[in-house]
């Protein structure tokens, strides 16, 4: 385990709601599951600038994959999900990842992006940089995905990551962010892309 990625670990588990996700999300029974997004880059945030673990956190984004894309499959997961995670001071939103695809241009209101292969996929089109990590737990432990590594995250940089979220998405969320956590560095969306190197 890099310095990094311990001292990201750190920092998200001191949010009581990321450690009570991560230990129950196993008894699910569903694969390639991965706790993702807000939960965690907000968690960092808060932890870079004094501010209590959850503060600011709206929900927890737990991702995972079934070939199985019908919306009975998905509904029983997330009804599974309701009764383990109803005490949790932020809603849990399960997503199965393999359907996004069918719904994401009448919520978008651009084209879906190809179907994702894996959770990891899914993670990779986030908006924006510092959103793509995730966190996941098995027999071996911790194992956390951090596809553009810490630094944007770290240095509390928000930049387009360049992938299929349209322009308002980007700059709607990058506003609330720099509301609730004004020592934040908001790029404008024409420095797309990951940075380099």
């Amino acid at each position: 385990m890099t310095e990094d990625e311990q001292r990201f670990l750190d920092l998200v588990l001191a949010n009581p709601t990321v450690a009570a996700v991560l230990e129950r999300a196993p008894s699910l029974g569903v694969s390639d599951w991965w706790l993702t997004a807000g939960v965690l880059f907000q968690s960092v945030w808060n932890g870079l600038t004094g501010r209590a673990p959850g503060e600011g956190v709206r929900d927890a984004d737990l991702f995972y994959f079934d070939a199985d894309t019908s919306w009975d499959a998905e509904d029983a997961v997330l009804r599974r999900g309701a009764e383990l995670f109803a005490d949790l001071p932020v809603p849990v939103e399960i997503r199965n990842e393999a359907r996004v695809h069918l719904w994401y241009a009448d919520r978008f209101g651009v084209p879906a992006p190809a179907p994702f292969r894996d959770c990891r996929d899914a993670i990779d089109a986030f908006a924006a940089v510092c959103c793509c990590v995730g966190v996941t737990a098995d027999a071996g432990g911790l194992r956390v995905y951090a596809p553009h590594g810490y630094g944007d995250l770290f240095d509390m940089v928000v930049r387009t990551n360049g992938g299929p979220a349209p322009r308002d998405v980007y700059e709607g969320k990058a506003a609330r962010w720099r509301h609730e956590w004004p020592q934040l560095t908001v790029l404008p969306w024409e420095h797309s892309g990951p940075p380099r190197g």
